[in-house]
């Protein structure tokens, strides 16, 4: 064994990193779960009662999924037996199910923790089922990806979904406390810096105290300020995966802020997934669709904006082209709003549907041939250019269908102006029939 460690340049007395020294050691240590692990939260009251029932544990990294899986097994009796999708196959998942079966026999429960579940095909997923069912192991899965799309229905339907939240500031302040407690001296941090190091973490109490060891480990001569820590950490990269639940997260949140009218908020979400690394066209797709679903008529020069910025993504790419999204999603957000012409199109389809096998009246049918003006196709059609004020009155709905309105301008924008015209045409169109 110490061969090992010498070949990894480790010793056995090595020490272990700082998050590892500060696990908690019970439930109550836990930091920032409280709406899942206090005495009257979900968690807390299993616990009290000593019942575990199967559950996923669905979080961003470093909040405690690992920490509290195994703090359960303790609470509950259950022996706590690990495994991560990672680096576990077939004959992983069927060892530890042997091993759990024969736990049982001897009248012990497991607890079967599995590390990034979601990472588990359909068909590994599927054999869980029986184990669970029989009350061979309990299940307590870990996962950062959205349960209802990477786990399978039938074994989300045997567990509880438990969301654990991102550490916020208070949480990541007490982290810090406990290390300079654990070590014996302060971080060598002003007030900003330490407020600065917190924002560095995003979240993630485990790259906290990473962070932590590392400051402790360097021992400047004077504590830090925001700029020097900067300049001596290395911030990571947001989390942000492209094909994962955040990349749809985003791009609703982007469409949402044009929506609401609120142009600083859509900035930072589109700077959100341009920082990420997405792909530009993706958000560009979006920003034609919002201009034409939550701007419409209201201001018809959005689309053309929209348009001209997915043009600019082909001709000129990134990252120049940043600049041409940001500028429409300025444009989208600040335009008077209207989605008459989305709920006119949604209408108009189910009216089609209803109604597809109505023909044109003959008014309106085109009539190419003698035989078809004979049938009377195309008689008493009123040339609307001709008619007064350019507007004939007549009807183009089909015969035996009443007429419908699908368009109701909100009279924001320019619909003002199209509603006021639409309006007009409609008294026209009662006195003149």
């Amino acid at each position: 064994m110490s061969d090992l460690f010498e070949a990894a340049g480790l010793s056995q007395g090595a020490q272990a990193p700082l998050a590892e020294r500060l696990r908690p050691k019970k439930l109550a240590e836990v930091v920032g779960q409280d709406h899942l692990l206090a005495p009257n939260a979900p968690i807390g009251r299993m616990v009290a009662q000593k019942r575990l029932a199967s559950i996923v544990l669905w979080g961003p990294p470093g909040v405690g999924k690992t920490t509290i899986a195994r703090l359960l097994a303790e609470a509950t009796g259950h022996e706590f037996q690990q495994i991560s999708a990672v680096f576990s196959g077939v004959a992983d998942l069927k060892k530890a199910f042997e091993t759990a079966r024969g736990r049982r026999i001897a009248g012990k429960a497991t607890l079967l923790f599995v590390d990034e579940i979601h990472r588990f095909n359909r068909a590994q997923q599927d054999g869980f089922l029986p184990y669970v069912e029989q009350g061979i192991v309990t299940l307590v899965g870990a996962t950062t990806e959205n349960p209802s799309f990477e786990i399978n229905a039938a074994l989300l339907s045997r567990c509880q979904v438990f969301v654990l939240k991102r550490l916020e500031e208070p949480a990541l302040e007490s982290l810090l406390q406990r290390a300079e407690t654990l070590i014996g001296r302060t971080l060598p941090l002003s007030a900003d810096a330490r407020t600065a190091l917190c924002n560095l973490a995003d979240g993630d109490g485990r790259y906290l105290l990473t962070l932590a060891e590392e400051l402790f480990a360097q021992q400047p001569e004077a504590p830090l300020d925001a700029q020097a820590l900067g300049e001596l950490l290395q911030k990571r990269a947001p989390a942000y995966d492209k094909d994962r639940e955040e990349h749809y997260n985003l791009i609703s949140a982007l469409h949402k802020s044009i929506r609401g009218s609120d142009p600083d908020a859509a900035l930072y979400w589109l700077a959100r997934m341009v920082i990420g690394g997405e792909d530009l066209l993706f958000i560009a797709r979006r920003i034609v669709r919002a201009a034409a679903e939550d701007v419409g008529l209201a201001d018809p020069t959005a689309l053309l904006i929209a348009n001209a910025a997915k043009d600019a993504v082909h001709f000129i790419g990134p990252p120049e082209a940043e600049l041409h999204l940001a500028q429409a999603v300025i444009h989208l957000a600040t335009a008077p709003k209207s989605n008459a012409a989305y709920v006119a199109w949604k209408a108009a389809k189910r009216a089609a549907d209803e109604t597809g096998t109505l023909a044109p009246p003959l008014h309106i049918r085109n009539a190419p041939t003698a035989l078809m003006k004979e049938l009377g196709y195309g008689a008493g059609y009123a040339y609307d250019h001709d008619a007064e004020g350019g507007f004939s009155g007549q009807t183009h709905f089909p015969e035996g269908m009443e007429r419908r309105v699908f368009y109701a301008p909100e009279g924001r924008g320019r619909e003002a102006q199209i509603k006021e015209r639409l309006e007009h045409w409609a008294k026209l169109r009662a006195s003149r029939q």
